[in-house]
């Protein structure tokens, strides 16, 4: 039974791998030339530019989803760093009670307990409640039953979700935590001032700090040395290895539909291929609105069109240098206000940057020399989109002087940085686009809102069109790898047991 996949990014891939295993013959169509959608790398010169990993969940079996990776590669041949500063922050208003104005969000729970009481005394009993949650994050397996599709798993089994309860209770109790809501519990004024800064002064849900914090503590969430597309690279071999085709660029214009069907696509070319199910694992929008050509739609999918439901997660102006500098004396990632606001073309304004020294990947660069980069979240992708369609050489010079104007902030920061760069490489939301045809330049589909637990608005399958799934980090709000992989298993699953077929997963 031939099954089309459009996208060879994670999702792609590893839904691809999961069907194969389960005997069905499948074919992915990719628009690039390479693997890994968002999950990429590039090279400009000696040096490699990344962007996508900064840190994997799942690097280790403290957390569920080691159990998902491993059904696909061999974990053991990735080697995992694991930091011991998630991220410094310089406050600017206040000192710490050491005349420090730098904030080290450290990874380790001990050391960070410490490290707070010993900042904030007069907040013991918040810190401690904060911590203790953290502590209690880590006697659950989140989410529960990774494995599992509860829609397709018999009563006594559904069962077992019981004893999550109390995991659910716990959840809900934070779920409307955010940054600036604990900041305001806190007395001290450096460590109120860090927590309102964890997310670049933007407002949060704490439980996207704390989770990955609960599972650093136990080494489950590692960056992989290599990058990216070396990740992604390794889940195309075992996707061919499996006997997987894959046809890159291979541009998919339409869905074909036929009796509320989805039979086939259509490439570019204009050449039809047809399957008994199609699997989208690319864009959402271009997905229901290009491919499907707005047929299938509902109340939900519309106001989701129109940003009433969830807003599209930020896209993303990445800056990546290649010095010719070691620059181990630096901070891994540190984020630190700049003396005058950054106005970016889009319009969108800055008062803080964050600068990433790549100094723990030696992969990435020649020895001596580093990989820096700089990231801006905007939602006004469509600004730069618009721009490189419309004057080329217009987008070009403008996203040259912000360039500009970031490396002479580096330069002032941290000095040695202009006369030693060797290499510059600067994407846009327009490059995002370009390469990943995501809507509006989204780095990670959608933007979670205030309540992390609030079921999606978005479904794996469309109304009123059969043999259809989606798969990919569109299907959950905040995205990312830990959701390509969950939502390319469970097409899988649902797929093998829509043809009564046990779901299998071979080595």
């Amino acid at each position: 039974m031939k099954i089309n996949i459009i996208g060879a990014g994670v999702a792609g891939l590893s839904a691809g791998c999961y069907l194969q295993m389960n005997g069905f013959e499948t074919e992915i169509f990719e628009k690039h030339t390479r693997p890994g959608g968002l999950c990429t790398s590039w090279k400009r010169g000696e040096f490699t530019f990344d962007g996508c990993i900064h840190w994997l969940l799942g690097s280790n079996p403290s957390n569920p989803f080691y159990l998902l990776w491993s059904e696909l590669i061999d974990m053991s041949s990735i080697e995992f760093r694991n930091h011991e500063v998630r991220m410094d922050i310089e406050v600017k208003d206040n000192l710490d009670r050491h005349g420090n104005n730098v904030f080290h969000l450290y990874t380790n729970l001990g050391k960070l307990s410490a490290y707070l009481l010993d900042l904030a005394p007069e907040d013991t009993a918040v810190i401690k409640t904060l911590i203790r949650s953290m502590r209690k994050i880590q006697g659950y397996e989140i989410p529960p039953m990774i494995r599992s599709v509860p829609g397709l798993l018999p009563f006594w089994q559904k069962i077992k979700f019981v004893k999550h309860l109390p995991l659910l209770f716990f959840l809900m109790r934070w779920e409307k935590q955010t940054n600036f809501s604990f900041a305001r519990k806190l007395k001290n004024p450096f460590l109120k001032e860090a927590f309102q800064l964890l997310f670049d002064g933007d407002e949060m849900p704490l439980l996207i700090i704390t989770l990955p914090l609960a599972f650093n503590d136990k080494m489950g969430v590692g960056y992989p040395v290599g990058g990216s597309l070396n990740f992604a690279r390794k889940i195309e071999e075992r996707y061919l290895g499996l006997g997987g085709m894959i046809r890159y660029n291979t541009c998919v214009e339409e869905i074909i539909t036929e009796n509320s069907h989805a039979t086939g696509i259509i490439l570019s070319d204009g050449t039809k291929v047809f399957s008994a199910i199609t699997i989208s694992a690319a864009d959402w929008h271009y997905t229901l609105f290009t491919a499907l050509k707005g047929k299938y739609t509902s109340k939900t999918i519309l106001a989701l069109k129109e940003h009433r439901n969830l807003e599209v997660y930020y896209s993303v102006f990445l800056l990546s240098l290649g010095v010719s500098r070691s620059v181990r004396e630096l901070p891994r990632m540190l984020r630190f206000p700049v003396a005058k606001d950054l106005v970016s073309p889009d319009g969108t304004r800055y008062s803080r940057m964050e600068a990433h020294f790549y100094t723990y990947d030696p992969t990435l660069a020649p020895e001596g020399k580093c990989v820096v980069t700089v990231k801006f979240y905007s939602k006004n992708g469509d600004y730069w989109i618009g721009l490189r369609r419309s004057d080329p050489e217009e987008y070009k010079k403008q996203k040259t002087a912000f360039a500009e104007e970031i490396i002479g902030v580096l330069e002032k920061k941290f000095g040695g940085i202009r006369d030693a760069i060797e290499e510059t490489d600067i994407a846009t939301p327009a490059t995002y686009h370009r390469y990943t045809n995501n809507w509006q330049g989204s780095t990670q589909g959608w933007l979670p809102g205030k309540n992390l637990i609030a079921p999606s608005p978005v479904d794996i399958v469309i109304p009123g069109l059969q043999d259809f799934y989606l798969a990919g980090q569109w299907t959950q709000p905040g995205g990312g790898l830990p959701v390509a992989i969950k939502s390319a298993r469970t097409v899988a699953q649902m797929i093998c047991h829509k043809y009564h077929k046990p779901f299998v997963v071979s080595k």
